[in-house]
């Protein structure tokens, strides 16, 4: 995500580097008069010629049930596409209007969309903007309360105690130092190192720190520091279930099968009670909620070939669904935290027999042990795995001598082939299943660029579906179902906010570089066991179609440093490094 600045405006534009912040508040010193609306305009990425920006708009007038917001731009901006709202250009006035889904809008509520657009001389942020004719942060000389946005600590920042409808929106993302540092200190990582990645609490001892490394708090505390007078996102994955993944050893956690009341006492209580802290009050707390957890009672149960005793056992015993459910309820109760349910990947549970029960099942979990579906934010897909992004050179709705690309070995009768149409159908699926029509999506794309040498530039030769399947596709694992340190991988879309429609970000939320298991058998006191997945010389099980692993050598333990693979996936990014 671009490092962006936030600043106080009246009617002033900021450029900066080709990257500009918007977020129109009252002038200083200007009485706290109620203002109608508030926008946080902010330019994501630009490359000289062309843009993406993300919008965020917040309504403090009656409650609305549809929307319209308009600006002007001053120099040769054209808008070329949108997502999250119908944006379309008159000479150089800009309209976004809500899409079916967002058009309600409270009062204290906040709603987001992004835009893509070119350009040519300079890119000015626009200085005014105005919703339903209404303008927005402009003092209306009535003397009452302000919008939240002004005030004596002239940064312009939002209500803590309001959720805006994207978290990532007109915020800067907590880059771990941590993290940070071990990417520096590999040659050509300063590129990619002040990028804002996952803080994962894996552990019980991951609260406080684990080997005199930072805890929670000191993360909460470098997070304030690094915030400044604008908004911050945190990323927290809480990972610890009882009996957690139970289909794979290698992410194996400390608590037993029905360690429930551990779970709930000694990891969940700890960190609620840290992240409602009065202190961390100003910043976005983004929770990540328990991967690989909920969809292998789905497809991982009972008679299906990928059945393990494990996951029966957390099936019968209800602690997965209990567990998420509590985690919810715990941290969906303070008020800037954001909670995403981890939901696979395409990979996993694009197959009808998966992709509906998972959503059925989600729902379940979140209104159990005093949760509700208002404590989910959204979901997060691809979370640490390597689905591609986005299949550029064939869609499921391409056939190849009258034979379907679902019926190819690769796609193998499965509904999607990348991650993010999966998570634009996962979203509309959940809220079929009763979630609230605003949630939105994350993708994880810190390893799923798969640039390099090996990427096909076209689609492959139409001899047979899967020749054509085979030649064109971005996903060069041997299996979709291999998962563990795979060779040829590397880095993925940076981070960004609102890329597309229904997503709220782009996140790295696995650290590139840290390591998805061991390539052998290796003696600790973490709970992580080994698995045959992480082994080179593998030649697979019923999960990967008794493939060949596709794991690199010489790989630690599951969250350790692991050097060769940040460097493989450095070579491999697309878009590619600079």
């Amino acid at each position: 995500m671009s490092r962006t600045r936030t600043a106080l405006f009246a009617a002033l534009a900021l450029v900066a580097g080709g990257t500009g912040t918007a977020l129109m508040a009252p002038t200083a010193g200007a009485a706290t008069a109620a203002v109608p609306c508030s926008v946080d305009y902010q330019i994501q990425n630009d490359w000289g010629s062309g843009f993406t920006a993300s919008v965020t708009v917040k309504n403090n007038s009656a409650a609305k049930t549809s929307w319209s917001l308009k600006w002007s731009y001053a120099g040769s901006q054209k808008v070329t596409s949108g997502w999250n709202a119908k944006v379309s250009q008159s000479g150089s006035t800009v309209t976004a209007a809500n899409e079916s889904y967002n058009g309600t809008l409270a009062t204290g509520g906040s709603t987001s969309f992004g835009f893509q657009g070119t350009y040519s001389g300079s890119n000015a942020v626009p200085t005014s903007f105005t919703l339903d004719g209404a303008t927005c942060n402009v003092d209306d000389g009535s003397g009452g309360g302000d919008d939240g946005g002004g005030g004596d600590d002239g940064g312009g920042t939002t209500d803590p105690s309001d959720r805006v409808d994207n978290p990532y929106a007109g915020a800067k993302v907590y880059v771990n130092p941590e993290w940070s540092a071990l990417a520096a200190a590999e040659p050509g990582g300063d590129r990619v190192a002040d990028e804002p990645t996952g803080v994962w609490l894996d552990r019980i001892a991951a609260i406080d720190g684990v080997n005199g490394g930072m805890g929670l708090r000191d993360h909460l505390d470098a997070a304030l520091e690094q915030k400044g007078s604008g908004e911050e996102v945190v990323q927290l994955v809480v990972y610890d279930l009882p009996g957690r993944d139970c289909s794979a050893l290698a992410s194996n956690g400390e608590l037993g099968p029905d360690d429930i009341d551990k779970y709930k006492s000694d990891f969940i209580d700890p960190i609620a009670d840290i992240l409602s802290d009065a202190k961390y009050a100003s910043l976005r707390i983004v929770a990540t909620i328990e991967i690989d957890s909920l969809p292998n009672l789905v497809t991982n149960t009972g008679s299906k070939a990928t059945a393990t005793p494990q996951c029966d056992t957390m099936k019968a015993n209800g602690n997965y669904v209990k567990g998420v459910g509590y985690a919810l309820a715990q941290l969906g109760a303070i008020p800037n935290v954001y909670n995403y349910v981890d939901a696979g990947h395409h990979g996993w549970l694009g197959w009808d027999d998966n992709f509906g029960p998972t959503a059925q099942l989600f729902a379940q979990a979140a209104t159990s042990e005093g949760a509700s579906v208002d404590d989910v934010q959204g979901f997060i897909t691809n979370t640490a795995n390597y689905s591609a992004l986005k299949e550029e050179n064939f869609t499921i709705d391409d056939t190849v001598n009258g034979t379907s690309v679902r019926q190819s070995k690769w796609v193998d009768w499965n509904r999607y082939v990348d991650e993010l149409s999966y998570a634009q159908a996962f979203r509309e699926e959940a809220i079929s299943a009763g979630f609230n029509s605003d949630i939105g999506m994350l993708i994880d794309t810190s390893r799923n660029g798969w640039g390099g040498s090996q990427r096909p530039t076209g689609p492959g030769a139409k001899t047979s579906v899967d020749t054509y399947v085979e030649g064109g596709r971005i996903d060069r694992r041997i299996h979709v179902g291999n998962w563990c340190n795979q060779s040829g991988a590397g880095l993925g879309e940076r981070p960004q906010a609102a890329p597309e429609a229904g997503i709220d970000a782009y996140v790295w939320m696995k650290p590139p570089g840290e390591s998805d298991g061991a390539s052998q058998a290796v003696d600790n006191d973490e709970g992580k066991g080994f698995d045959r997945m992480c082994d080179p010389t593998y030649t697979g099980n019923a999960r990967n179609g008794n493939s060949m692993s596709g794991a690199l050598p010489d790989a630690p333990l599951s969250g350790h440093w692991f050097s060769a693979q940040f460097q493989e996936l450095m070579k491999n990014a697309s878009p590619p490094l600079s």
